[in-house]
């Protein structure tokens, strides 16, 4: 539930970050939080399934087509939820580019080595060191 919450705060964030950027418009907290959540939910289950379908036209644009599938995706929560505006496909693809990028970025500080989502906190490798400092 931990890790849900997590990765439900840092899709959030990085709408909130992107949509300024890209422009997509929301009507306030409540609906940023509820749209990341149906992207979320969007990204969980319709995707792969879109990803699989697409894949002679994933491969044959050398991978380009999965940004044309997140673009759909945040167009598809855009059209679900009311206060939550896509209006062009341009301004999805470009939210949706931002948004993978904002993730993967904050989503590399709750990440351990084995790419489970926990908070990282490297107090265990900080070390006393005894001695004095040297002023030159």
């Amino acid at each position: 539930m931990k890790a849900f919450v997590i990765r439900w705060l840092i899709t959030t964030v990085a709408v909130f970050i992107a949509a300024p950027i890209a422009g997509i418009r929301y009507e306030g907290a409540g609906c940023l939080l509820g749209a990341s959540l149906l992207l979320g939910i969007v990204n969980a289950f319709i995707r792969p399934v879109v990803l699989l379908l697409s894949l002679p036209f994933i491969l044959f644009t050398l991978g380009f087509g999965i940004l044309i599938v997140n673009a759909l995706m945040l167009k598809l929560v855009g059209s679900i939820v009311p206060c939550f505006q896509v209006d062009t496909f341009g301004s999805a693809f470009w939210g949706a580019l931002l948004i993978s990028i904002v993730s993967w970025l904050l989503s590399a500080f709750f990440k351990d080595s084995s790419g489970r989502v926990q908070i990282i906190t490297h107090h265990s490798q900080v070390k006393q060191v005894r001695g004095r400092v040297i002023d030159i």
